[in-house]
């Protein structure tokens, strides 16, 4: 199996994925009691795992690979969220007027949407945009991208999904920060 995803059979990587993905996903939950972190933590497992598939050692099993992947995927997402919950913290303690506070957590908002809408597949970053950012209807969207109205309704739908889960895990980290 492991020569073979070396190789590039998706099949293969499928196999994988199915047989592996609950046993990495309880693992990480059991870790973070965090179901969204242990789902995007075991996604990452898999998606460097195929991105590296070239250095996969093939004397050492899957399954401790996956967990080294895993394990070393969990510490990067905690550092990145102690990060973010240390600038919040720094930023809270500083006396800061109300518009500028406003300002900031705009401009915030605004960074962070950029970067979940980069993340999107292309085609549902160019639905989202044309619909979220410019405005046009899902008619004119459709007519543009000659597909149906359905698959532009899709779509956004899709990316809507997409970017509530991106800022969950900022919104839970604000409030464990300032309501906890």
């Amino acid at each position: 199996m492991l020569r073979k995803i070396k190789a590039g059979d998706e099949v293969a990587f499928g196999k994988v994925y199915q047989e592996y993905f609950p046993k990495l996903l309880n693992y990480i939950y059991s870790k973070t009691q965090s179901w969204f972190l242990a789902e995007e933590v075991t996604q990452i497992t898999f998606v460097k795992l195929w991105k590296n598939r070239s250095r996969i050692n093939e004397d050492l099993a899957i399954e401790i690979q996956l967990f080294r992947i895993a394990k070393t995927s969990l510490i990067d997402e905690i550092r990145k969220q102690n990060n973010l919950i240390a600038a919040l913290r720094e930023f809270s303690q500083q006396e800061v007027s109300s518009g500028v506070w406003d300002q900031i957590q705009l401009k915030e908002i605004n960074t962070m949407l950029q970067k979940g809408i980069e993340q999107m597949p292309p085609v549902r970053k160019q639905i989202f945009t044309l619909s979220r950012i410019e405005g046009y209807s899902n008619k004119y969207i459709a007519e543009e991208l000659s597909i149906s109205i359905k698959t532009v309704e899709k779509h956004i739908t899709l990316a809507i999904k997409q970017l509530r889960k991106y800022f969950l895990i900022f919104i839970l980290i604000v409030q464990k920060l300032f309501f906890y």
